[in-house]
Parts: structure tokens; C-alpha cells; sequence
């Protein structure tokens, strides 16, 4: 594998609430015994938001100073609404806006990464020209902003979603012009239930070796450590605590212990916010305990 990351830190945490302001997510972060957090920067289910004031910027950047989070350990998501691989125009031009606009927003929050999902056919053009509307619609936001990595979520492949499988990815990264600002982050749930096998070490070593050699290691810049309710190749996306679902834990004890995984943000989707810090602190004890391979 091309990775090695065995000197950088491991940074596990949660999808926290940013409920009261953008503020609030370091803090709450940090009550969960978190070393990395994602967030939502304004509401995730309007298309409208307001502009970031200076004073909710300089609250955020105070508040991650005070509770020790860099850029690097954050991973802000965008609005679930955009879709960069929209068949029809109107649609594809709200989603372009908007996602340039997630874009800027952590531009001048100083973050360094905005993940999203890559975007969907509706059955009403071909996965080739989809796949193409999102690696364009990247590089338009990439042209309008600075700083920012584009992350790309694996998705498990329901309906006409694309960005399940790796050759997917792949090909949306062929087609951004500035590869040095794009990446992905792989969801747990999705890879599985998309047919990536995360039950045993063999099969994680399997699975993470074909994402290396068709996608490559050095595009992995964050994680999404999620349980599945449903089994191997199901195609649905339902997440489930650690180690419970069909998954187990042999597969994140894998994860957490190999030297790729560490220096980028580790984010828990699961379904029990309550056992946050005892899955965190399990998965960091697995860290520890668990040879890498």
C-alpha cells in the first residue's frame, strides 16, 4: 500500500450538532472525548442560508483553538439537497451554487476539507455523463475557492446514486483538473453494503488493497466508521453501532490500527449518539492493541 501515515495522530469522533451556532460543534465534540469532528456549516435541509457573519467565524475559529481541533480534524458536510450529477440544468445550476457556496463557507471558516455526496442519474441520463457532471461540477467550485478539498463519499448504491464502487470514484477523480484538491472519504456502511467485504482482516486487507490499486490511498482523507444493518451487497444504507451490525468488529479494529488511517479525520455515523464515547474509546483502544498489517 502507498500510505504511510505511522507518526500522524488518530483522530476519532462524531457528526455533532451545530444546534446554536458553528460554535458549538468544537465544544460539543470535545464532551464525547472527540480528537476529530464533522459538522454541518449552516442548515443541511433548506437550499437558502444566510451569510456567515465575522463574529460567528471568529466564535468558531476561538471555540476549536480552546478545545483543541485543527483543520485537519474536521470534516464539514454539505447540504444532502446537492446533486453535482443533476441531469436536468436547473437542477444541475442550483446544486453547482450551492455547493461552491458550502465551499467558500469553509474557506472563510479556515477548513480544509467539505465532504458530500457525489451526486445521482435519476435514470435520465448515462452513469458516464453523470459521473462527468460531478468531476465538472468539482473542478467549477475548486476554480471559484481556495484551499478546500472536494471529499468524495462512497455511497452504498440505492437507487440511482453513483460513487459505490471504486472504479466510480476513480473515474470522477480522472476527471478533476486539480487532483492535489480532491479526495474521498469512505464510508464503512456504504462499502460494505455496496460489496466491499469489512467482515474479517482478510477481508479488509483485500477490499482496502483493490481501493488502493484502482482509486489510490493517497485520495483517502477521512473516514466514516459506521455499523451495517443490512448485509454485503445489499445495496442499502442503514447504519448500525460498532461492531453490532453485520460488519463486526474485526473490521474497525482493522481500520484503526493501520497507518493510513491515521492524520485524517475518523467520523462516527452511528445510530446511538449516547454511546459515542464508549465507541471512541473503544476504537481507540483497538488502535492500540491491534497489530497493523
Amino acid at each position: 500500500m502507498s500510505v504511510n501515515h505511522t507518526t500522524m495522530p488518530l483522530y476519532l469522533g462524531a457528526h455533532v450538532s451545530a444546534a446554536g451556532g458553528i460554535a458549538n460543534a468544537p465544544k460539543n465534540a470535545a464532551n464525547i472525548g472527540a480528537t476529530a469532528f464533522a459538522l454541518f456549516t449552516r442548515n443541511q435541509r433548506r437550499w437558502e442560508h444566510a451569510p456567515l457573519q465575522a463574529s460567528e467565524i471568529a466564535a468558531f475559529q476561538q471555540a476549536c483553538d480552546q478545545y483543541g481541533f485543527n483543520a485537519a480534524q474536521i470534516l464539514p458536510h454539505d447540504s444532502y439537497l446537492i446533486n453535482l450529477g443533476h441531469p436536468e440544468t436547473t437542477g444541475l445550476e442550483k446544486s453547482r451554487r450551492a455547493f461552491i457556496a458550502e465551499m467558500q463557507r469553509c474557506e472563510q471558516l479556515g477548513l480544509t476539507l467539505l465532504n458530500f455526496h457525489p451526486g445521482s442519474h435519476l435514470k435520465k441520463i448515462s452513469i458516464d455523463d453523470c459521473l462527468q457532471r460531478i468531476s465538472d461540477s468539482i473542478n467549477l467550485a475548486l476554480a471559484e475557492t481556495q484551499g478546500v478539498t472536494a471529499v468524495i463519499e462512497n455511497t452504498a448504491g440505492q437507487g440511482s446514486n453513483l460513487g459505490h464502487s471504486f472504479e466510480q470514484l476513480a473515474q470522477i477523480i480522472d476527471g478533476v483538473e486539480d487532483k492535489s484538491r480532491v479526495g474521498v472519504c469512505l464510508d464503512t456502511c456504504h462499502m460494505f453494503t455496496a460489496g466491499y467485504d469489512l467482515r474479517s482482516e482478510a477481508a479488509c486487507q483485500a477490499s482496502f488493497q483493490q481501493f488502493d490499486r484502482t482509486v489510490g490511498l493517497q485520495y483517502l482523507k477521512g473516514m466514516h466508521l459506521n455499523d451495517s444493518k443490512n448485509p454485503l451487497n445489499s445495496r442499502v444504507d442503514r447504519h448500525d453501532s460498532i461492531g453490532v451490525g453485520e460488519i463486526g468488529h474485526h473490521g474497525f479494529a482493522y481500520i484503526v490500527s493501520q497507518p493510513w488511517s491515521r492524520g485524517i479525520p475518523l467520523i462516527l455515523e452511528t445510530i446511538r449518539p449516547e454511546i459515542w464515547p464508549e465507541e471512541i474509546a473503544t476504537l481507540r483502544q483497538w488502535a492500540t492493541t491491534v497489530q497493523a498489517v
